[in-house]
């Protein structure tokens, strides 16, 4: 498992389609050492803070092997590393076993994997691909958010260490964003949930009943 890519851009206006939005989608890969903090990568940032962000959404992963499916699937050999709005382009990792609460280190900094990836109607604007949201959620390659445990520093072709996990028990992305699929659980699988300690609060409360839960796009489910 390594690192390929750290892609990282700064919120700024742009026209897609004739409509004006501001938002960090458009990542870029950058060379050499970038620093991984408790909000971000530098370099890094977030134009609709009110769904984007925060120490829970810090930094998002996305493994190269779904880039890959999407090009065969969408017939676009265009797509590269940051082209769904990821951080870090990785290889070596999937949502079938990656795990809500697993530990990575990558060079100097340490991480935890925190939830999957919502879709964006940003994401069906950006590849031009407006039905892509719907498909993207569906084919569970949702890719993770991961929280900074230590800051530190990272670069494209660091190796991803797994590090032991401190939950009790053990709920895949794939797993996670088949229930948010559907929305039926068992009182005892929402326990399980419930349970993880590194599934962030919103998450929790949505479970239980007491909130909504707000999609990136900024609409409440």
């Amino acid at each position: 498992m390594k690192v390929l890519s750290i892609n990282v851009s700064m919120p700024h206006r742009v026209s897609v389609h004739g409509k004006e939005i501001e938002t960090g989608f458009f990542k870029t890969p950058v060379a050499g050492v970038v620093v991984a903090r408790s909000l971000n990568l530098d370099g890094d940032g977030q134009g609709d803070l009110t769904v984007h962000g925060g120490p829970d959404k810090a930094v998002y992963l996305y493994p190269w092997e779904n880039v890959e499916y999407w090009k065969r699937t969408l017939r676009r050999e265009d797509l590269r590393p940051g082209s769904f709005g990821e951080n870090l382009t990785a290889e070596g990792l999937n949502e079938n076993e990656v795990a809500i609460g697993d530990e990575f280190a990558i060079g100097d900094a340490r991480f935890v994997v925190t939830q999957p990836r919502l879709p964006c109607f940003k994401l069906g604007l950006a590849l031009e691909t407006p039905s892509l949201p719907k498909t993207f959620l569906e084919s569970g390659r949702t890719g993770f958010y991961l929280r900074v445990l230590q800051e530190g520093a990272l670069q494209p072709g660091d190796a991803i260490y797994p590090l032991p996990s401190r939950e009790p028990v053990r709920v895949t992305i794939a797993e996670f964003v088949e229930f948010y699929r559907h929305k039926r659980a068992s009182r005892e699988q929402i326990n399980k949930l419930l349970s993880l300690a590194a599934l962030p609060r919103a998450w929790k409360d949505w479970l239980v009943g007491k909130s909504p839960f707000q999609e990136e796009d900024g609409e409440s489910v």
